[in-house]
């Protein structure tokens, strides 16, 4: 399995800051890990944005099960990994500025009165303090791969619910992209040579949203990548993130390893 080790040129730092959480790695591998919604805290100040305890248990609140799964990933890989440290509901990072959803008033039926009156300041205030540090911190490890001479490939891990608004969603997991398929190809192909799970193709949500993490860091910047959506009933227990970290980071690595995808990017 792909891991390597550390040396002071294929390694990196990034600079301290609030708004992630940041696991060195080894950038030889190529592979950036990233994961926009780890974390359900909200930044000192804000309280609890007028929120119950019990909101910030469900996944409105981050992606259940995501910080495990992508922990376990990068451990064995030796991947650098990016987290968002704070909750969706106080500013989403996989949003572009302009999106009206960036701070979001209303989740899933909880109305959030920590953002109802979030004016124009306000929201500058945390794209500036909490949004903006933690994609300068992509651009940083992209940056820092390509001094190097190594081709950045990144992978951002989400999850989602087993059902919406009473319909039931059957993936097991999902692969979600916009334009650039050369990560996405194998993926599937990988995903779906395991028996007796269903993988889906840009759903239930797609991937082509303009100004989200991987369309701003990914599209734009003519990066290989891939956003893996994973039922969060099947990780919301340890042995289920276990089988998952497994699952994914073999066929990662087999990707990674492969000449013929080497050679894409």
């Amino acid at each position: 399995m792909l891991k390597h080790t550390l040396s002071d040129k294929q390694s990196m730092s990034l600079p301290e800051h609030d708004s992630y959480d940041y696991i060195p790695g080894e950038a030889k591998c190529g592979l950036i890990l990233l994961a926009d919604h780890a974390g359900a805290n909200v930044p000192e100040g804000y309280g609890s944005l007028g929120l119950g305890p019990d909101q910030f248990k469900r996944h409105i609140a981050y992606d259940i099960g995501v910080r495990e799964v992508v922990m376990g990933i990068a451990a064995a890989l030796g991947a650098p990994l990016l987290m968002g440290k704070y909750s969706r509901l106080f500013i989403d990072l996989n949003r572009g500025i302009d999106d009206p959803t960036l701070i979001m008033r209303l989740s899933d039926g909880a109305v959030v009165p920590g953002n109802l009156n979030v004016d124009a300041e306000e929201r500058a205030h945390r794209v500036k303090h909490f949004f903006q540090p933690y994609h300068d911190a992509v651009d940083m490890l992209i940056d820092h791969h390509v001094r190097n001479d190594i081709a950045p490939v990144l992978l951002s891990v989400h999850s989602f619910t087993p059902a919406w608004k009473g319909v039931a969603r059957p993936w097991h997991a999902s692969v979600l992209w916009d334009r650039d398929d050369r990560l996405v190809r194998p993926l599937l192909k990988g995903m779906r040579a395991e028996e007796g799970h269903y993988i889906g193709d840009n759903v239930p949500y797609s991937g082509e949203l303009a100004g989200d993490t991987l369309n701003s860091h990914g599209t734009r910047r003519r990066v290989a990548h891939a956003l893996i959506e994973i039922r969060q009933d099947l990780i919301g227990q340890e042995e289920g993130q276990r089988e998952w970290v497994d699952r994914i980071s073999r066929i990662i690595a087999d990707i990674m390893d492969d000449e013929n995808f080497r050679q894409t990017l």
